[in-house]
């Protein structure tokens, strides 16, 4: 089949070229349609800034203390080198008398060894720290590799054509807000595009409710600083309703805290 845009979208080979999984044959074919269509590869950098998202949400910093294990041992290299350097002169020096020179070569050899179980106490500690550090660090990866799993899955969603697209911008309350949502009637699924809603303080969160027959049907709390989340499918919803709640959600809306809305 020739390739065209529309395929790439039905296909969700954008996501494939993304994460490195299509042959070479429609790499290439991908490659030369984006050169072409504008609005294609604006659909890719967005996606590459939602993975960069992601990798960054999930970011680990190194920490001080093997930093500081590394510091210390060099440290203590170059004090037992000079340490070193010194009783060797001074051996020289006193090698007129056999007991100086053996006095010598003693206090040499218990520095040394002294020097040597310290720094073996050392990297002891250093590879405890560091076994510690690299169970995290897997601890991580496998967090990330599961965002990045279930982000992919995501696109997938979002990009079936069969999927209704619906836009949630802000009222007066928070004009500068815009949400989407992605209803899949078929999966009873529906996915939240968040990253455009306003900033609220740490005291507040935005809450999605479904309009059923005149009743507010709580679909959860959305989450602050996530991008996409998937919320809970409600059926027969005649609209879908963002409010302002007080953090951890509420288990009735707060009408007049009402920002955004759309009808189903």
């Amino acid at each position: 089949m020739k390739m065209t845009s529309t395929y790439i979208r039905d296909n969700g080979l954008l996501e494939r070229y993304l994460l490195g999984e299509l042959n070479e044959s429609d790499r290439q074919a991908v490659e030369d349609i984006l050169k072409r269509d504008i609005s294609l590869k604006n659909e890719l950098n967005e996606m590459e800034l939602d993975f960069e998202n992601i990798a960054l949400e999930n970011a680990v910093q190194p920490p001080g203390i093997v930093k500081n294990a590394l510091l210390k041992t060099v440290s203590n290299i170059k004090v037992a080198e000079q340490e070193q350097k010194v009783i060797s002169l001074e051996g020289r020096a006193s090698s007129r008398t056999p007991f100086y020179a053996a006095a010598s070569v003693a206090a040499l050899l218990l520095i040394g060894s002294i020097w040597m179980y310290t720094n073996w106490q050392d990297s002891q500690k250093r590879l405890q720290t560091l076994e510690l550090q690299s169970e995290d660090l897997k601890e991580q990866l496998a967090t990330i590799k599961s965002e990045l799993d279930e982000t992919s899955a995501w696109y997938a969603v979002i990009n079936n054509p069969a999927i209704k697209k619906y836009v949630l911008r802000g009222n007066t309350k928070s004009p500068e807000s815009i949400a989407v949502a992605y209803v899949d009637d078929a999966d009873k699924r529906i996915i939240i595009k968040a990253g455009g809603l306003q900033e609220l303080d740490n005291t507040k969160t935005y809450q999605m409710w479904a309009d059923v027959d005149g009743e507010m049907i709580d679909m959860g709390v959305i989450p602050a600083g996530k991008d996409m989340v998937e919320l809970t499918y409600i059926e027969n919803a005649e609209s879908l309703n963002i409010t302002i709640e007080p953090d951890g959600g509420n288990d009735h809306p707060t009408v007049e805290q009402l920002i955004t809305n759309v009808i189903l």
